[in-house]
């Protein structure tokens, strides 16, 4: 039905305005969308734009599922124009911050999809942690493995990845 009422208003050459809280739905059949909290614009954007390049923690969390990774900013880390983070553990993240000023405080958002496991280390300098298997959950068209990492657990989200053993080590 999404893909029918997308089709008839490009024909019709309406705009519409369609009100809803399934996001699925919001990211398939808008060309821009608004974020609200509260009775507040959170975020005004395209679909690509809300979802690669959430404004806050509020959008990033409500808009897909993501992990909050926070920690201060490691300017003299900061190299080949990605930001480096680094979290209470020690552990530095590198990001980028799409065109925002830099604070000393940090908040990060990393999709669960954008997440990959190994047994083997990659060869990658950069992103690449040794972490825990906590809990692995098939869940049909995807498995959701969270992980422990540094001082925190994460979600790791994959398209048909055999669930790995509770305490397995991964990078």
């Amino acid at each position: 039905m999404r893909i029918e009422l997308r089709e008839l208003q490009h024909r019709l050459g309406v705009t519409s305005v369609y009100v809803t809280h399934d996001l699925e739905e919001a990211l398939a059949m808008s060309d821009r969308i608004v974020v609200m909290r509260d009775g507040v614009i959170a975020q005004i954007g395209t679909p690509g734009d809300i979802y690669d390049h959430p404004r806050n923690a509020f959008v990033a969390d409500f808009v897909g599922s993501a992990n909050l990774v926070r920690g201060k900013h490691r300017g003299d880390l900061d190299a080949d124009g990605l930001t480096a983070l680094e979290m209470t553990s020690g552990e530095i993240v590198y990001g980028t911050a799409h065109g925002r000023p830099a604070a000393a405080e940090l908040t990060f958002s990393i999709r669960t999809v954008h997440l990959g496991l190994s047994v083997e280390r990659p060869q990658a300098a950069r992103n690449v942690w040794k972490v825990a298997v906590a809990r692995s959950v098939f869940q049909g068209d995807f498995t959701q493995i969270n992980v422990a990492w540094g001082d925190q657990v994460i979600v790791v989200r994959g398209a048909a990845m055999e669930p790995l053993a509770e305490g397995k080590r991964c990078s």
